[in-house]
């Protein structure tokens, strides 16, 4: 009997391991389906046995008995090549399916494209054939395109007026749809592609922003492995992926004759900053199934001229307007769904103040804000589906996502301060812009008032919000919350931290002040992180110092949960978030969350022309002193000429009798911190870096190139050899000598714990810090036990000979990086005196491992 194409290959394989094993290639077996049984079960629970347990099969499965080990070995190495090959293909199939879909979608935006210019084209013959005075040619509104196949809906610029019967609601129902796709498939809206959006197989799509229409408007064209109900479910489901969305309540729906739906919709925006009033909408949203099979959800603002249903205003709300907007989501081959969305608004930002307004006149922004985060939600969850895995702390993607949108939007509310919810304002003293809110709303306070084992039960009557925002010039967001972020030290109060802490987790919850102790440092546990990396939640660690027997027996850890986002330098308008809020070590899902922090939107959409691997060091600029020379990193004077707004907002429990003393500690405390960010904020700019520097850098003091010269005179009298190819220059060559050099070149000082005092630049990027946070940093932190042993063994050589060599090893950074290096010399610093000042380290060819 012949042998079928896949017995063959099996045979030839076989017969090929045997001879390659010394084997007779006439001992081929051919396997019998309980043989292949027990081998399958065997490889599902041990892909890759050992020689052992191969052996052992043969014993416990008799049937198995009269074949060679070495031929059981060749099965599994078959086994395993089959298993990759089959996931390869799985693997390719796939990707042709994406770009099978996103050719399609970019041939589709290639025709628009075409119409586009040839009705560009006619506007300009349009214009040249007559006059000036005469107005141009509105353009074609009509859904000409390849959704609609060729079915046009001639629109009239003034909708006559409707009541409010279900035809009326119908006939704006579908007005609003022929706009929407003339807008997501047609020419309505002149669309450029947005900045440093590229299209491909890997990205979120096609993104485009309005070029000359009324309001603001943004466009996304993508695809997700998501069945088309789901997409247009989650999407309409706007406060589960739009973080500025505080509630969207359906005030009526009707059913339409081709079973579609007409909702009318309240919604209310929440606003970014203390600056500017929320924003609401009162809407119709149209479901509806096309011909084609493709699902259409689309949307737009009632207004009274339509004489349809009216909603009344709502205090401490601007009425917004939405303009045709929706999404098509179309079925693609092979599963999934190729979507389009629109957004377009008119945010009125004339009630908002001048400074503010580019916020609600960018499209760019709600392209950010609100488009490209509903693709990316939708991605997440498909990413999530396919891979339903468990990340850290044993959760998986979509409970941590949930804890994400919690400190979001806990954040989102105590910034707003809305009545509804129970704030209320309290005086303010007057001397600065800092608001203080308070909630006694018990609903509010149910999740801090639980009961603990240790029987305590937390009497937190009132939560306290102090918020402000302040406005930044020439500061990248992105790297002025990377800062915040690694940075605590800089500008949090550890006692404030661990306050915070205890309110929420026990009582009674007296303010600690003073009491509280010290802090060694943190440790930042990333739990979670978006697959485009635009969120990082996160638990912060901050580590307690332990003074005494009996503090040792309590832990004073602190710990934080964390949410990270806009930390990419090369986005365009990204808005940079830092949110954190105190948690029990048991870490509830449901336990309760008192969001506090940053916010950071600019305020204008130019792109920074920062380097992405610019270093966090506040003080880079090596020529502070002389005029005309560029700073390093490539940084020109005017390379980051941006303006951005950040707001803070702090909130607290307390006790209701502690009222004043807790509003007092608040304002004080946001007072500290505004005075740090503007401190960390003008030493970021590159502002700072020229002659004219408010904040004059360490490096550009006498103090600096004092200990340049320290250095390199201090290696040259115990080496006796030249550290600094330019010594014998001025004491400006000599710094700047140092500061450039490639080995990581670090001095502490020289007390019992020595903490860091000064380092190159080679060194600020080993450690990864800054100088202003070197003090925070100490020798014996960043040795494990064997550099230690070897540093406190040479430690007298180096303090009676003056210098040592330590042998390479491993050390860490101040985030927690290992780091490689060849070898190490240290060497005392003296002084004009002759005496020691310091001592230096050199740390030669380090790298991260």
């Amino acid at each position: 009997m012949a042998m079928s194409c896949k017995e063959s290959s099996k045979a030839a394989a076989a017969a090929a391991a045997a001879a390659a094993a010394g084997m007779d290639n006439g001992k081929y077996v051919r396997y019998t389906p309980e043989q292949v049984e027990a081998l399958e079960r065997l490889y599902h629970d041990c892909p890759k046995p050992s020689s052992m347990r191969r052996q052992q099969l043969i014993r416990e499965c008799p049937i198995l008995s009269h074949i060679e080990p070495k031929q059981i070995k060749v099965w599994f190495q078959n086994r395993r090549c089959r298993e990759k090959q089959r996931k390869e293909a799985s693997r390719l199939q796939g990707v042709n399916r994406k770009l099978t879909a996103m050719n399609k979608l970019l041939m589709e935006e290639n025709d628009r494209l075409q119409k586009q210019v040839s009705q560009l084209v006619y506007e300009n013959s349009y214009f040249r054939q007559h006059t000036p005075n005469n107005p141009l040619s509105t353009k074609d509104t009509s859904c000409d395109s390849v959704v609609t196949s060729g079915q046009k809906h001639h629109l009239t610029p003034q909708h006559p007026p409707r009541d409010a019967s279900p035809a009326g609601l119908l006939s704006i129902a579908e007005e609003t749809l022929a706009e929407f796709l003339s807008k997501a498939t047609g020419t309505a809206v002149e669309w450029v592609q947005m900045p440093g959006m590229k299209p491909g197989p890997d990205s979120i799509g096609i993104v485009a922003i309005s070029h000359g229409c009324p309001g603001v408007a943004a466009r996304a064209c993508g695809l997700v492995g998501l069945e088309p109900t789901r997409v247009a479910e989650i999407l309409k489901d706007r406060p589960s992926w739009f973080r500025d969305c505080r509630a969207v309540d359906v005030v009526n729906v009707l059913p339409t004759a081709n079973g579609g739906t007409i909702e009318l919709l309240y919604m209310q925006l929440y606003a970014p900053t203390t600056l500017a009033p929320g924003r609401d909408f009162w809407l119709l949203r149209f479901t509806s199934v096309m011909d084609d099979g493709s699902l259409v959800v689309c949307e737009r603002s009632l207004s009274n001229t339509q004489n349809g249903p009216s909603m009344p205003p709502v205090q401490n709300y601007v009425r917004a307007e939405m303009l045709p907007s929706g999404y098509l989501i179309r079925p693609c081959e092979g599963g999934g769904s190729i979507i389009h969305i629109v957004d377009h608004m008119n945010l009125e930002a004339w009630s908002v103040p001048e400074v503010l307004r580019p916020l609600y006149e960018s499209s760019t922004v709600l392209a950010q804000r609100i488009t490209t985060a509903a693709v990316r939600h939708l991605r997440q969850i498909a990413l999530d589906i396919s891979q339903s895995s468990v990340n850290n702390w044993g959760r998986r993607p979509a409970a941590l996502r949930a804890l994400s949108h919690r400190l979001s939007r806990g954040f989102n509310e105590a910034l707003n301060g809305f009545s509804d919810e129970g704030w209320s304002l309290i005086g303010n003293d007057g001397a600065d812009d800092i608001t203080i809110l308070v909630n006694s709303n018990p609903e509010k306070l149910m999740g801090l008032n639980t009961s603990f084992t240790s029987g305590y039960n937390s009497i937190c009557s009132s939560i306290l919000c102090a918020k402000a925002s302040m406005l930044l010039q020439n500061v990248p967001p992105a790297i002025l919350l990377r800062f915040l972020r690694e940075h605590r030290s800089e500008w949090a109060d550890t006692n404030i931290d661990a306050y915070s802490a205890a309110a929420v987790k026990i009582g009674p919850c007296n303010f600690l002040g003073p009491r509280v102790g010290n802090y060694g440092g943190q440790v930042i546990l990333p739990l979670a992180q978006t697959i485009e990396h635009e969120e990082l939640l996160e638990v912060i660690k901050l580590e307690g110092i332990a003074h005494t027997a009996e503090e040792a027996m309590m832990p004073r850890d602190v710990l934080l949960l964390q949410l990270c986002c806009g930390m990419d330098e090369n986005a365009v308008g990204t808005c940079s978030e830092l949110i954190f809020a105190p948690i029990d070590a048991s870490f509830a899902d449901d336990a309760p969350l008192l969001p506090s922090g940053f916010r950071i939107i600019p305020l204008d959409s130019g792109k920074e022309a920062s380097s992405p691997n610019r270093t966090l060091d506040l003080a880079s600029a090596l020529e502070t002193g002389a005029a005309g020379n560029k700073p390093p990193n490539g940084l020109s004077t005017n390379s980051c000429a941006t303006r951005s707004v950040m707001t803070i907002a702090f909130q607290f429990a307390f006790e209701s009798h502690m009222q004043d003393n807790v509003a007092c500690m608040a304002r004080q405390y946001v007072r500290s911190i505004i005075s740090s960010v503007q401190r960390v904020a003008l030493a970021l700019s590159p502002s700072g870096f020229g002659p004219h520097a408010g904040l004059r850098s360490p490096l550009g003091t006498p103090e600096a190139h004092t200990l340049a010269r320290w250095i390199s005179q201090s290696y040259r009298s115990f080496m006796g050899v030249e550290l600094l190819k330019s010594s014998s220059g001025g004491s400006d060559s000599i710094l700047k000598a140092l500061w450039h050099h490639s080995d990581a070149i670090m001095c502490c000082s020289m007390k019992a714990a020595s903490v860091f005092t000064f380092a190159n630049q080679a060194g600020v990027d080993m450690l990864e810090t800054t100088l202003v946070a070197l003090q925070d940093i100490s020798l014996e932190k960043i040795f494990d036990d064997h550099g230690r042993k070897n540093v406190c063994s040479e430690f007298p050589q180096i303090m009676n000979q003056g210098f040592a060599t330590l042998p390479g090893g491993i050390c860490s950074s101040s985030m927690g990086r290992p780091v490689s290096y060849e070898r190490a010399i240290a060497w005392k610093v003296l002084n004009d005196d002759e005496n020691a000042h310091c001592i230096c380290f050199m740390f030669v060819n380090w790298s991260f491992v």
